[in-house]
């Protein structure tokens, strides 16, 4: 039984995580073509190397399907409830860095802080009769924040595609989103609040909490955590 390893299948995420345990001496690659979600891992031995969309890998860690894995931790919090109960933070690989963010359209100039959208939300729902939308896929993230930032009449859209386009295209008044530069945003007329974000990510290793071990594979995940300098498990 080996030590299984789940890595984003595709991507600048693929290559960056497969160049930081390359430069650890831990050596992954992909078998055959990019179709292929297999993986060789060289440089240590009792080590299989499982590829996953990013967004898989939260739950498969969750499941103990899979000992250790690289994804964002914006994906482990917003779809794993109680996820320190079921992950381990290992290490910040130091890539994949965005923020998740709240935005709303550029003209509003009176709305910067969670005080001011509180206030055009109540404003809206008295004007329109029903409550100002958010267009998100960070449901838990972002209704947790808004909650703790005194936030009300509002309502979570889902976003199926670009939540940048949905308040131009009249699906929602404001959005929740992750971004890195902005660049999107400011180019869909939308300015981001002068808050904190709701959550700063960037691609990290995980350890499950859940998946359980033989003898032979906590000898081998210690042995890993070593060649990769990081401290011991529980």
């Amino acid at each position: 039984m080996t030590i299984k390893l789940g890595v984003p299948s595709k991507g600048r995420l693929m290559e960056k995580t497969f160049d930081w345990f390359g430069a650890r001496g831990v050596r992954l690659s992909r078998s055959g073509s990019e179709r292929e979600y297999a993986g060789a891992v060289d440089g240590i031995d009792g080590v299989s190397l499982v590829l996953l969309s990013a967004s898989e890998i939260p739950r498969e860690l969750a499941a103990g399907r899979v000992h250790l894995g690289v994804t964002g931790t914006d994906l482990i919090r917003e779809k794993l409830v109680q996820w320190d109960r079921k992950v381990e933070p290992l290490a910040e690989l130091g890539f994949g860095f965005a923020d998740l963010i709240i935005a709303v359209p550029a003209a509003w100039i009176d709305v910067d802080t969670l005080d001011d959208l509180d206030a055009a939300a109540a404003a809206f729902r008295a004007e329109h009769g029903h409550r100002l939308r958010i267009a998100t896929k960070y449901h838990r993230l972002v209704r947790d924040y808004l909650r703790e930032g005194g936030v009300a009449d509002y309502r979570l859209v889902d976003s199926q595609g670009a939540t940048e386009g949905t308040v131009a295209n009249l699906t929602a008044e404001a959005v929740a989103d992750i971004t890195s530069t902005g660049e999107t945003l400011r180019a869909n007329h939308l300015k981001v609040l002068a808050e904190e974000p709701v959550l700063r990510s960037q691609a990290t290793l995980f350890r499950s909490r859940t998946a359980p071990l033989t003898d032979d594979q906590r000898t081998t995940l210690h042995q890993l955590r070593a060649h990769l300098d990081l401290r011991r498990a529980d």
